[in-house]
């Protein structure tokens, strides 16, 4: 498949059962020796701007940070400056960036032809009007061009926003109420999706503080990969008065954390066929990523309606959307209300100038340099080399990738699985785990931190994004520095 980022698709079977086995096996993680000594003396000595920031900035920000991905332990760093393959923080000191904003920058971190496009629009018009720009039709008609599924397109500030239209619509297409998302999947922060997050079988017993039990009553939770369980909550919800949907991450929950078996979607969309339900790809993170077809071009499969987010504004704030079938889609018409059914989406930053102009750019600009593919041979590459690693060093981290998007799990702490149709039997087993699943959480945050110091920056020291700026040579450097890090891990003895 042209520009298509995945060469290779591992067998879930094997990957589960490794990670199951890093959960069984006592927690690996560097001596406290090197931690104290190395890794926290590099924070105090060479982050001191960075934590001066972050001390006042607890003043003000709740947390200190303003968004999840930011907070790493024992502080984080404040980046003042981001380039290509790299990020600088505000004490000069430089990071390989396999963070990569989480997934948005698959150009590399302020790609200059992105850059030049939005500075022109900002010159000539501004970030907002509040009017229509010819900038949405231009990413709309593109995104058609590579997802021909994606009919229509409505853009919106966030994949959050896009996955609460995407639900409004389905209920509205089908006459039905009840949602089935996959356990651990993330689909964003509204009510009725904060449930089931990381963690299979968790519902709503880990994140949904503060939320009324109504607010996700409708929603339901099946194992991941686990067409039978699906089938059966699809025939339970038709004695509740049916399924909605079926709201996927394609590669699998968290991003491909819990990867799923090739064929997954095709029968997934089999059985929405089957009970009346829509089948949702929320593609915030593959969009763009693992193909300019998306996802669904990978898998050759064709949902009713996409989640978009992250690439599609280029790297740009306001990052969102969902689109689809006209016959769905159209149910977001903008304008004067008819007395017909539609799905009511909104938002006077929805759509501006400079995220469309910003999103269309990137994705052309994807397509001009091969985007895509180059940086999913060079996951390959870096997965490739973290296993070669693994093995020189007898450790129980288990490494695989998604093209671009890369996993290397040190202690299992996402690796959990609780689900059950039984909403008491996942509640008991959570709650005799749930002190395990907090020291591997630290412990894991611990190797974020020694990746840190030795210039590296991940998503919570468990998952990395390459990107077109990747050469071979940045791989090696990375390869090197995790090397030193993975010489000063032990087998702690603890579970």
């Amino acid at each position: 498949m042209n520009n298509c980022g995945i060469s290779r698709w591992d067998d879930p079977k094997i990957i589960n059962d490794q990670l199951k086995a890093l959960t069984g096996a006592p927690i690996h993680e560097v001596t406290e020796e090197y931690y104290s000594n190395d890794v926290m003396r590099y924070f105090e000595e060479q982050c001191a701007r960075s934590r001066a920031v972050f001390e006042e900035a607890k003043e003000y920000i709740p947390g200190g940070v303003q968004h999840n991905l930011a907070f790493n332990k024992p502080f984080p760093i404040c980046v003042d400056k981001a380039e290509g393959a790299y990020l600088f923080d505000a004490d000069g000191n430089r990071y390989i960036d396999f963070l990569q904003a989480g997934g948005p920058t698959i150009l590399g971190s302020n790609n200059e032809t992105v850059r030049k496009a939005a500075q022109k629009l900002i010159n000539e018009c501004g970030p907002v009007t509040g009017l229509l720009h010819e900038a949405e039709l231009l990413i709309a008609r593109e995104i058609h061009r590579h997802m021909p599924a994606v009919e229509m397109f409505r853009m919106l500030g966030s994949g959050t926003e896009a996955v609460m239209a995407s639900l409004r619509i389905a209920r509205i297409a089908t006459g039905h109420k009840r949602i089935i998302k996959i356990g651990g999947a993330y689909h964003g922060w509204s009510d009725q999706m904060v449930y089931g997050l990381k963690i299979p079988g968790s519902r709503a017993l880990l994140e949904s503080h503060g939320i009324p039990g109504s607010s996700y009553a409708l929603t339901d939770e099946v194992r991941p990969n686990d067409l039978n369980m699906l089938e059966a909550m699809l025939r339970l919800n038709r004695l509740k008065g049916g399924t909605a949907a079926v709201i996927v991450e394609p590669v699998g929950p968290e991003s491909g954390t819990r990867p799923v078996a090739q064929d997954y979607n095709a029968n997934v969309r089999m059985l929405c066929d089957k009970y009346g339900a829509l089948f949702i790809f929320d593609e915030v993170v593959t969009g763009f990523r693992v193909g300019l077809s998306g996802a669904q071009g990978y898998f050759n499969v064709v949902p009713d309606l996409t989640v978009f987010g992250k690439i599609v504004a280029g790297g740009y704030p306001a990052a969102g959307g969902v689109g689809g079938k006209k016959e769905y889609a159209s149910l977001m018409a903008a304008g004067v209300a008819t007395g017909k059914h539609r799905a009511y989406v909104g938002g006077t930053l929805a759509a501006n100038p400079l995220s469309s102009i910003a999103g269309y750019t990137a994705i052309r600009e994807i397509e001009r340099t091969n985007a895509c593919e180059i940086a999913g041979r060079q996951g390959d590459k870096l997965t490739d080399g973290l296993k070669g690693l693994i093995a020189k060093y007898s450790l129980p981290f288990v490494a695989y990738n998604q093209g671009s998007i890369v996993h290397l799990e040190c202690t299992g702490a996402m690796s959990f699985d609780f689900s059950s149709m039984s909403f008491a039997k996942s509640a008991i087993n959570l709650l005799k785990n749930k002190d395990m699943m907090t020291r591997r959480k630290d412990s894991m945050e611990r190797m974020g931190a020694a990746y840190m110091a030795n210039g590296i920056v991940t998503l919570a020291g468990s998952r990395l994004y390459t990107s077109l700026a990747d050469t071979d040579e940045v791989i090696s450097d990375a390869l090197n520095r995790f090397e030193h890090v993975f010489s000063h891990v032990v087998n702690t003895g603890k579970n």
